[in-house]
């Protein structure tokens, strides 16, 4: 009888490893279909802590001596406060074998540690306690395992953070957890590596605006990203509509938003570097530039560009119809584009009605060679005064709502030279 029962558990083990590598291969193939490197990290990370049925993770990734936090998910430190993640990313900590992070990726080698709060003092590495102490957080169970590209380099470092049992309580990782984690990191960092080359084909044509028109910043353009993502997610979470079909949406928002004025490469320098307000002439030209970014993005092939071109050509719409480019019937007339009655309301695409508002919001609240910023009380009056002329008021309302995270992901995405290093370790 002990006999039959054991076999019988031996064939139930093999039917759950199987479908789970069965999962596992699935998700594999929504890994590699995913373009942009933050939606990517989200979706790596919250199919690994469902597999381990962890509440927290973070992906570094490895720039020169240094390994910068990515992406991180935690269920207890962001309940109710989705900005707090915000304030952990770009935050780096020294690619040395001084912590459990730095530890894997010199060495390559995954560690499981039971208890962050009792690792032997004969260990390389250590536990800051610095971050449980400033955040109210309790770390205990943390597995983390190297990401390694195609030719064994270590592309980052994935952690994750307390694993529960099926009862919600304090738990380890196991031998099957580190199995199939590490399966799944395999592909996951040849995903990475694509994604973030893509990142870095984008931000490199974007520096070529950035060097004709000098409002568009790498900081500009990764803010208007996340801002349009984080404002669609609301929008659409509070339409109902499945995780996984905003999840793909925004994977294509992300990028697309970043380009919504790529099309100012066409426009001269006289316009675009001009120190002080346009006059009519040359403001009707600077209008082209949406009609230009279409041009530039307009495919059939990629949903990506489509989405760009959508972006591009609406951004500047008005609710009230007192945008431009406006109705056009002919967006490739070589010998100019006259402005045509403005779209209105919902006959601007949701793209472009939330790409408008958060275009606005970081204008008006950042330096500009002719401006200083507003202050932060001044920009959001002037949000609330125009929801229904300027703005669709629901995406107004929706702003409004994640605010919170609005402010977290500007902190998170300051200019460049105005950024400070800021390390810890864990």
């Amino acid at each position: 009888m002990l006999i039959v029962k054991k076999r019988k558990a031996a064939l139930n083990g093999l039917k759950t490893d199987k479908t789970m590598l069965q999962n596992i291969v699935k998700i594999t193939e929504e890994v590699h279909s995913i373009s942009d490197i933050d939606i990517l990290l989200d979706k790596i990370l919250f199919e690994v802590r469902r597999f381990t049925n962890a509440e927290a993770g973070t992906i570094f990734l490895a720039e020169d001596d240094k390994l910068r936090i990515s992406y991180t998910q935690n269920e207890i430190l962001f309940a109710g406060d989705m900005s707090r993640k915000y304030k952990y990313l770009n935050k780096t900590i020294p690619l040395d074998e001084k912590s459990m992070a730095g530890f894997c990726a010199v060495n390559g080698e995954m560690l499981n540690v039971r208890d962050a709060y009792r690792i032997s003092k004969r260990c390389k590495y250590s536990f800051n306690r610095k971050f449980d102490e400033a955040s109210g957080y309790r770390t205990r169970s943390v597995l983390t395992i190297p990401l390694k590209n195609p030719h064994k380099r270590i592309t980052g470092v994935m952690q994750i953070i307390n694993a529960r049992d099926h009862n919600g309580k304090a738990a380890v990782f196991d031998e099957k957890d580190a199995l199939y984690v590490g399966y799944f990191a395999n592909d996951a960092s040849i995903a990475i590596e694509r994604a973030r080359e893509t990142r870095k084909m984008i931000l490199r044509m974007l520096k070529m605006v950035e060097l004709r028109d000098p409002k568009e910043t790498g900081g500009h353009v990764n803010r208007m990203g996340a801002y349009a993502v984080e404002i669609y997610h609301q929008w659409a979470k509070e339409r109902g509509f499945p995780p996984e079909l905003i999840r793909r949406y925004k994977d294509k928002l992300r990028i697309a938003a970043m380009l919504h004025d790529a099309g100012k490469i066409a426009i001269s320098d006289k316009i675009l570097k001009k120190p002080a307000k346009l006059e009519p002439d040359e403001f009707a030209v600077m209008k082209m530039h949406t009609i230009y970014g279409y041009r530039l993005f307009s495919s059939e092939d990629s949903e990506v560009d489509a989405m760009a071109a959508e972006i591009a050509l609406h951004h500047h719409e008005k609710w009230d119809g007192s945008g431009y480019p406006g109705k056009q019937k002919n967006l490739w007339k070589m010998s100019g584009v006259e402005p045509g009655p403005g779209k209105e309301n919902i006959a601007i695409p949701v793209t472009g009605r939330i790409v408008a508002i958060a275009d606005v919001y970081d204008a008006l609240i950042s330096n500009r060679i002719y401006k200083n910023a507003w202050s932060e009380d001044r920009v959001l009056d002037y949000l609330k005064t125009n929801a229904g002329s300027h703005f669709d008021p629901e995406v107004v309302d929706v702003f409004f709502k994640i605010y919170d995270i609005i402010k977290g992901v500007r902190d998170s995405y300051k200019e460049e030279e105005k950024k400070g290093e800021e390390v810890f370790s864990k």
